[in-house]
């Protein structure tokens, strides 16, 4: 039993030892339940086994104890009757019974002690198993947890920026701007040519008259000096 119970600890503080370096601890700790449990069943087997022992060797020492009891009672019976070797016999069967009754007495007890102990270690492999088996729940729930996490940054990370719909309105609405800034500036530029010819042509009038006014002017003279 002390020896079960020594590599017991030693796989419990293998398995912490070995959880602090693991990468993937939810499949460690399946492997050390899918362990446990196949310990639990063994140590039931066992116990059912070392229960049914434990009881045969209980009756083997009732019945002794009752053989004793007869005999005696059988010794008294003859010694009335006068039947003093009968009861002699009686009383050698009687100290037979009591050594078979006081070693198997012994046997049951020590049997006895030991399903304790094996009762007392299958209830806590029994409790070791659960008890890791919710914080297996725990880290599982964890690690998941952790996978959504990891798969949601990667979707942001791989995302194209402006590819949401209001990026994406942001950008058509940057490229109205755009475009709406593009041809006003060409409208512009139409209106500051057509002011050009316009104020080029009545500059070409204007000289065209004061040429012909000075022409005038010069005929005139012409005429008076003639």
């Amino acid at each position: 039993m002390s020896l079960i119970k020594r590599m017991r600890d030693i796989t419990v503080a293998t398995l912490n030892e070995r959880l602090e370096k693991a990468e993937d601890p939810v499949r460690l700790i399946d492997q050390f339940l899918w362990s446990t449990r196949e310990e639990i069943i063994q140590a039931e087997r066992l116990y059912q086994q070392y229960a049914g022992h434990t009881n045969h060797l209980r009756n083997q020492w009732l019945q002794a104890e009752q053989q004793k009891d007869k005999r005696e009672q059988q010794a008294m019976t003859a010694l009335k009757a006068g039947e003093e070797q009968v009861a002699r016999m009686a009383l050698q069967e009687k100290a037979l019974h009591d050594e078979r009754a006081t070693q198997y007495k012994t046997l049951y007890e020590q049997s006895k002690q030991n399903v304790d102990e094996l009762e007392d270690q299958l209830q806590e492999l029994r409790s070791e198993y659960q008890a890791v088996y919710d914080k297996r729940e725990y880290y599982a729930a964890r690690m998941e947890s952790l996978r959504l996490q990891q798969r949601l940054n990667a979707r942001y990370n791989n995302q194209v920026p402006g590819s949401s719909p209001s990026g994406m309105f942001r950008r058509l609405d940057d490229r109205i701007s755009d475009m709406e800034l593009e041809a006003g500036s060409l409208r512009d530029l139409r209106r500051a040519g057509q002011q050009f010819i316009n104020e080029a042509s009545a500059s070409m009038q204007s000289l065209q008259s004061t040429i012909e006014q000075e022409l005038q002017q010069l005929k005139r003279k012409l005429e008076k000096e003639g």
